[in-house]
């Protein structure tokens, strides 16, 4: 155990080591967890006519995609299923996501990726506790 005695110091090192890396670790997947939070839908198939089933899904804009078929438009990311339509916005949005008062979200749509920056200076990430 890294606190019980101290064998040496190598071991003290050691210990200090895997206590920081646990510590980096436990940030970024703290920092995943708050960016992965997204809004998502589930349109469920209806089947109008039994003798002309649907062969897919249709979008918000009216396009039709095949059962079995996933694409992304604007970061949503949408799959067709014989269930029906499923849909997850890729981006987090800004009012939903707890970020520390000295921090702020960065989106970039191009991308599709938003990161917590240091408002005083954004080209540093923001540790979020």
């Amino acid at each position: 155990n890294c606190v019980l005695g101290d064998v040496g110091g190598w071991f003290t090192d050691v210990c200090y080591l895997l206590f920081q890396a646990s510590l980096h670790v436990f940030v970024c997947l703290l920092g995943l967890v708050v960016l992965c939070h997204s809004d998502c839908f589930f349109e469920q198939l209806v089947i109008k006519d039994l003798k002309n089933p649907p062969t897919g899904c249709v979008d918000k804009d009216g396009q039709q995609h095949a059962f079995g078929t996933n694409w992304m438009r604007d970061c949503i990311s949408c799959s067709c299923t014989t269930d029906g339509l499923s849909c997850c916005n890729q981006l987090p949005d800004a009012s939903t996501v707890e970020i520390p008062e000295e921090c702020e979200l960065v989106v970039n749509k191009q991308a599709c990726t938003a990161k917590a920056v240091l408002k005083s200076d954004k080209t540093k990430d923001c540790i979020l506790t």
